[in-house]
This record gives C-alpha cells, sequence and structure tokens, in this order.
C-alpha cells in the first residue's frame, strides 16, 4: 500500500476513534453525576471526572501549556507515523493515537478539561481516547521495532 493509502486510512481510523470518542462522553456526561460511582462488571466501574491537567492529572491547571504539549505531541506524533513502514497496519496504529489525541484535545478546546469515565483498581479515571492512544501507541512500536529487526536477519 502507497504512503498516501496509509494517510487516508489513517484518517479514516481517527475519525471513526474521534466520533466514538465523542459519542460515549456525551453519554456519560448526559447520564453519571460527577463523582458518582456505576458498577459495569467485576472491577469496572462508571464515573464522571474532569482532568485539566496531562496523564493522571499532572500539570493540572496548565491550560495554554498543556494544549501546546498536546499540539507538539500531535506534530511528533505525524513524524513518527510517516517513519514507520506504510500499510494497513501502521495506519491503524496511527489513525487510534490521532483520533484519541483529537478527541482529548476537542475536549479541551471545548470544555477547557478531559472528560474521563472509565475507573479500575489501582489506577486513575481515564477514557476511550486514552485507550485508543495506549493501544495505538504499542503497535506502532511493535511495527517500528519489528521492520527495523527485518533488515538485520
Amino acid at each position: 500500500m502507497s504512503s498516501a493509502g496509509t494517510f487516508t486510512r489513517l484518517g479514516l481510523v481517527a475519525v471513526l476513534v474521534l466520533a466514538a470518542d465523542q459519542a460515549v462522553k456525551a453519554v456519560v456526561v448526559s447520564s453519571i453525576e460527577p463523582g458518582e460511582v456505576e458498577n459495569v462488571l467485576g472491577p469496572l466501574d462508571l464515573t464522571l471526572t474532569y482532568n485539566d491537567g496531562i496523564a493522571f492529572g499532572l500539570a493540572s491547571g496548565g491550560g495554554p501549556i498543556v494544549l501546546g504539549l498536546a499540539l507538539v505531541a500531535l506534530f511528533a506524533l505525524g513524524f513518527f507515523v510517516a517513519s514507520a513502514p506504510p500499510g494497513w497496519p501502521t495506519a491503524v496504529a496511527g489513525g487510534l493515537i490521532l483520533g484519541g489525541a483529537l478527541g482529548n484535545l476537542v475536549d479541551r478546546l471545548v470544555r477547557g478539561e478531559v472528560v474521563d469515565f472509565v475507573m479500575v483498581p489501582f489506577w486513575p479515571a481515564f477514557n476511550l481516547a486514552d485507550t485508543a492512544i495506549t493501544v495505538g501507541v504499542i503497535a506502532l512500536a511493535y511495527i517500528v521495532i519489528r521492520s527495523s529487526g527485518e533488515g538485520n536477519g
């Protein structure tokens, strides 16, 4: 697949992740009061919290600094994805990361903070965008590491 095809598919995945993230957040915000905890299954709970910092609430109250860091991270992602081998795995991984980053960026621009709602024991609340970013980063790292090992065999 060409680089253009990779970026087209990446964009499609990103749009789907962004739409799903914003839809789920809208349902959570309209259904759960801040601080309320709803058990879903076993150790998985839903709650409604707001995070105006970066991951895990670090740099809380950072406002424009946090927004700037998010934009820098998006540009760095673009360069990293561009250096990965073209193909559908790169498109999916990059799309997950971009869609998740955009989902949280939309929250920051619209609300001034990110909506978090998934709670598991011993971990701060997170959201669908965070999950997409995490899965995408792991997948992209695997793709890059695997492709760099192919030339050394």
